[in-house]
């Protein structure tokens, strides 16, 4: 039991605290001049961070002029060392090969044929039963000798009548070369190159030709595409290789089955000669001229081609004369630059005739540059001896063109091998041109005539 005298336990606990009574204070009476003192302060304290930012934006602005001008000079510095570069590497000199080959074309001539509605073949197709199939009708003869064309069967009519009429290879030659519309221009120039690889299979599968082209209607045609090098009175320097944006100028789509005939009718002379020996020089000088045209780079394997058909159509003892005909006038109508080493770096193959073309090529190119009207060849290279590549004033780009050229000279000419004097000529001058441009030399092409003298010296030494 709990004694009644004993304390009750919330008795033990803490006392409540009482909060202290509450003073009012006194309201402090702000007058004016405290007003202005605190504006003071708080002015104070204004212009103190406005001057210490101005402090701060000062140094900063130390600092980006610092920036700036360390920039500045970096990239002047910069700017030299690559200006500095791109002389040694001659980039800035670097020139592209390319002229205008082909101007303004003439308005491609398209003929009617109404003689075709009195062909022989025509004729012979409206007389048989295939007339009441396909309900030929005569006034429409040519259209139906387009599809005929086209689709291959008027191949296949004219080797089984074995006889190609005039009208029909007229027609047919002239599509080849002028018609605007791609499957007959193909279409023919297939029809072509069919007839005259027949043709020239000497054996009873022969056809009889009615009429063959000559060189003077692929010559017509030629002229008519805008072929700028005809005549060695447009010499090449007035062209240039800037190309109008005329839908007329450059070489016509018919120029890829003008080469193919071209190269067709070359290739048909143990059968059937079509051009005489100049006119093949002329032609040959012709295909030699396209690799200079940008725009028939597409067609590069079509124009090597021809060109080799061209080639093999000279015989043995003609081949030797026409070939200096044809580097003489390809090398005084053309220009004496980096076009002249595209010229002859096309001339490809491993065929005797195709190394002495590159060769001779060669040489006259060499002989026009150097003004020289002697071919000796040991004056010219003695002469290339004389030049002091040393002399700031002397043209690199004109000794790259010439270290070119008498490289492909003396490579490619079989008759030069066994002549040791030319080689030893040939050394010394290589020397002088390696040595005597120094890997300091900051001239155009300095570091390609070097590069080049050095490679060929090397060269020359291991053999």
């Amino acid at each position: 039991m709990v004694d009644a005298d004993d304390r009750l336990d919330f008795e033990f606990e803490d006392p409540i605290p009482v909060a202290p009574p509450i003073t009012k204070r006194k309201k402090k009476v702000i007058d004016l001049d405290d007003l202005l003192e605190a504006h003071k302060k708080e002015q104070k304290k204004i212009n103190e961070k406005i001057s210490k930012q101005r402090k701060i934006r000062k140094v900063y602005d130390m600092e980006d002029e610092a920036d700036d001008a360390a920039e500045a000079r970096l990239s002047e510095c910069v700017d030299k060392c690559q200006k500095e570069i791109n002389q040694i590497n001659g980039d800035e000199e670097l020139r592209l090969w390319g002229i205008r080959v082909f101007g303004e074309n003439e308005n491609l001539p398209q003929q009617d044929y109404p003689e075709l509605k009195t062909s022989h073949l025509l004729q012979s197709l409206t007389n048989q039963k295939i007339s009441s199939l396909v309900e030929l009708n005569i006034e429409e003869g040519e259209t139906f000798l387009d599809g005929l064309l086209v689709d291959g069967w008027l191949l296949h009519l004219v080797y089984t009548s074995g006889c190609v009429e005039k009208i029909i290879a007229t027609w047919t030659f002239n599509l080849m070369l002028y018609s605007p519309k791609v499957l007959l221009m193909e279409a023919a120039c297939e029809f072509w190159c069919a007839i005259l690889s027949r043709t020239n299979k000497d054996d009873l599968s022969s056809i009889r030709i009615e009429w063959l082209p000559r060189y003077s209607d692929l010559k017509t045609a030629l002229l008519s595409y805008g072929y700028l090098l005809d005549s060695p009175a447009k010499v090449s320097t007035d062209i240039d290789m800037i190309q109008s944006d005329s839908e007329t100028t450059g070489p016509p789509q018919n120029i890829r089955s003008w080469m193919k005939c071209a190269a067709s009718c070359c290739q048909i002379r143990n059968h059937t000669r079509l051009f005489s020996v100049r006119e093949a020089e002329e032609l040959l000088a012709v295909f030699i001229s396209f690799v200079l045209d940008r725009q028939l780079l597409g067609l590069s394997i079509v124009m090597h081609e021809a060109m080799l058909s061209v080639i093999r159509f000279f015989r043995d003892e003609e081949w030797l004369d026409s070939c200096k005909k044809v580097s003489k006038s390809l090398a005084y109508r053309l220009p004496c630059d980096i076009n002249c080493l595209r010229v002859v770096e096309s001339i490809t193959g491993t065929e005797g005739r195709c190394k002495q073309l590159r060769s001779a090529l060669a040489f006259q190119f060499l002989l026009t540059c150097l003004n020289k009207k002697v071919c000796d060849p040991e004056e010219i290279l003695q002469m290339l001896i004389s030049i002091n590549v040393k002399d700031k004033t002397c043209d690199l780009f004109k000794i790259y063109i010439y270290l070119n050229l008498v490289e492909n000279w003396l490579s490619f000419d079989e008759t030069l091998k066994d002549k040791s004097v030319l080689h030893e000529l040939w050394g010394v001058c290589l020397r002088n041109f390696s040595c005597g441009v120094t890997i300091t030399d900051l001239r155009p092409y300095a570091s390609n005539v070097r590069s080049k003298a050095s490679y060929l010296l090397q060269g020359s030494m291991r053999k």
